[in-house]
């Protein structure tokens, strides 16, 4: 939802032409005639909703620098943009100091009031992304850090900060993408573990007989290869948080360990004369339901059940589609900044409907990629249905436009291209294969999310060549989780490494994208 634009103004004519200029710029406006009103709307239940301030200095009863002095004083640090008819420079200076972000003398245009707008918006949402990337990386990130405003998200919430008053073990279940990690690290943010270690572990990633060494750790001389001691994850996170991603990839040898680590607070590192006390908080994660893998005989029943007692779901995209739009302007000014093209600012209503419509299958992770990618082509400030040509085949159903990124080998490790409008051919259902082209007709392009069976001279393509092929999009899909990709391949994981390697295919070194 974009965010509306608080107007305070004693002067209803005043207050009614800013109202209507607020709403051509494409805000929410809320008017409030008095400096108490506008105090009560700050402090009220709808306060996350402003974005921006718009306030008159001269006001009877409470004037505008007696606002800025209640705002101060009460914590509230939405930027203000006062304005008066009085521009002496003594006024402008002690609004300044009293903390506003600018400064307009009425009459003020219509076009010098929507930059300082935008501005204002800007600064505000990159000063809340440093602020949340410093919480990040210093174990304090809260709850209030989440960007959400769905219902679904809330019970999440609720459940996360009730388990952060304990140290009990939590279980956090949902598909890839949904954002795991985010929460594990609010629940220890809001913690009396906040800014202790929080070490993060994904068991899907880590070939099956380094497990052991890497979560408990050697001693020198150990095995063979092992010249220093090494200390594991567990005592990485003493004092800490430990999150298994992915736990339900662990071998069952190392269930046995973990299962003990849990009951007895103690591990046992390989070689170690005797065991090595931990005082950790575990968070697990997993995108599959550990209950199948139980039945399934994959997964240590008893583990399950040390596991399962405290168990968070969080709900996939789609069903919380309420997030996109604050999703989406939270990734257009993270990565506007990071790009160096700060103009972007905003979407358009076509292309925030084609966002909302789309079923997102990656969730949260894809859609911080789509706006990534849009951001990067944009050459406006604002993103339209154009910097989208992958979602917009998709929910159009229309032939792919040319400038989204094929499938084909040679293109698969290519960089972007400028989109364009999709084609006005007929759409191609797609539960059925798209028909095959003529021989020697390159012209047509495989539509998104086919495989080519035939080559440029209409010939059957070698099946080496088609195998690497739905390989390599299986590792862009899955985003180098090669634990995943081999099980949607249904085939071993060793295998797999082995083809990637007789291709000659670009495995992630992270082969696991964070959740």
């Amino acid at each position: 939802m974009t965010k509306r634009i608080l107007i305070v103004d004693d002067d209803p004519v005043q207050r009614r032409l800013l109202e209507e200029a607020v709403k051509r710029f494409g805000f929410g406006a809320v008017v409030a005639d008095g400096g108490e009103q506008a105090l009560a709307v700050l402090n009220g239940p709808d306060a996350a909703d402003i974005g921006v301030v718009v306030l008159d200095i001269v006001m009877p009863d409470l004037d505008g620098m007696g606002v800025l002095t209640r705002m101060r004083e009460a914590g509230i640090t939405i930027p203000v943009i006062v304005q008066t008819g009085q521009g002496g420079i003594d006024t402008v200076v002690g609004s300044m100091r009293a903390g506003a972000y600018d400064f307009v003398v009425k009459p003020v245009s219509p076009e010098r009031l929507e930059v300082s707008i935008r501005n204002a918006l800007k600064v505000t949402a990159l000063e809340g992304e440093v602020s949340r990337i410093k919480r990040f990386r210093s174990g304090t990130l809260t709850f209030s850090d989440i960007v959400t405003s769905s219902p679904p998200m809330e019970r999440v919430i609720r459940l996360g900060e009730r388990a952060a008053t304990s140290n009990i073990p939590i279980l956090i279940e949902g598909e890839s993408g949904v954002g795991k990690e985010m929460v594990a690290r609010a629940i220890q943010g809001s913690s009396e573990r906040a800014a202790r270690p929080f070490v993060t572990v994904n068991c899907g990633a880590i070939p099956d007989n380094l497990v052991e060494s890497i979560l408990f750790g050697h001693e020198k001389g150990a095995f063979t290869g092992a010249v220093d001691k090494h200390i594991g994850k567990f005592q990485e996170a003493n004092g800490g948080t430990l999150f298994l991603d992915e736990v339900g990839e662990l071998p069952a040898e190392v269930q046995v360990k973990l299962l003990r680590a849990l009951q007895e607070g103690e591990i046992d590192p390989i070689g170690a004369r005797r065991p090595v006390t931990v005082d950790f908080r575990l968070i697990s994660a997993t995108n599959r339901r550990l209950l199948d893998l139980v039945k399934e005989g994959r997964f240590r029943e008893d583990l399950y059940y040390r596991l399962n007692v405290f168990p968070i779901w969080i709900p996939p995209l789609r069903d919380r589609r309420e997030d996109i739009p604050k999703l989406v302007q939270h990734f257009i000014a993270r990565f506007a900044a990071e790009e160096g093209k700060r103009y972007v600012n905003s979407v358009s209503p076509a292309a925030m409907q084609m966002l909302m419509a789309y079923e997102w299958p990656g969730n949260i992770r894809q859609l911080e990629n789509a706006v990534f990618r849009a951001v990067v082509l944009c050459d406006g400030e604002c993103l339209t249905e154009d910097e989208f040509p992958q979602i917009a085949y998709q929910t159009q159903g229309s032939a792919q436009p040319t400038g989204s990124p094929s499938l084909e080998p040679a293109a698969a490790h290519g960089g972007p291209s400028e989109p364009s409008r999709p084609a006005a051919s007929a759409p191609v259902p797609p539960q059925h294969a798209p028909a095959a082209p003529a021989p020697g007709d390159s012209s047509r392009q495989t539509p998104f999310g086919f495989l080519r069976a035939l080559d440029d001279t209409g010939h059957v393509r070698p099946v080496d060549e088609v195998e690497a092929d739905i390989i390599r999009i299986a590792l862009d899909h899955y985003r180098g989780r090669m634990a995943e990709v081999a099980r949607r391949l249904k085939i071993g994981r060793s295998t797999l490494y082995r083809k990637v390697r007789d291709y000659g295919l670009d495995a992630p070194a992270d082969d696991e994208a964070a959740e």
